[in-house]
């Protein structure tokens, strides 16, 4: 049996696989993506308990959901305790954020 059939196989594999983790990356993990900032409506706020959270860690995760004013996917970021307290549902501003990561948010006042 000739050997470059199978090499050819297991190089192509090998490429389809870098392919696909480099994509992943990218596009779902948000792994060196550009900052972004976008005008957007808080629709909700959530927090979660951390299971097995550690002595002296935080024990939850608190969560914005949000909708870009013109039109736009629904998405959710993971915020710190103090932007939690202080953004409500209905709040509207211009949200920073890299990805999938949340950057900033500054509260537009009427």
């Amino acid at each position: 049996m000739p050997i470059a059939i199978p090499a050819t196989i297991i190089a192509l594999l090998a490429v389809a696989l870098y392919c696909f983790v480099h994509i992943y990356r990218k596009h779902t993990l948000g792994e060196n993506a550009p900052e972004r900032q976008i005008e957007v409506e808080i629709l909700d706020k959530q927090s979660t308990p951390v299971i097995g959270a550690r002595p002296g860690e935080d024990d939850e995760e608190y969560w914005i959901y949000v909708q870009p004013t013109k039109g736009g996917p629904k998405r959710e970021f993971m915020v710190g305790i103090h932007y939690y307290h202080a953004l409500n549902p209905g709040d509207k501003g211009v949200m920073t954020y890299q990805g999938t990561t949340f950057r900033h948010f500054a509260l537009k006042r009427d």
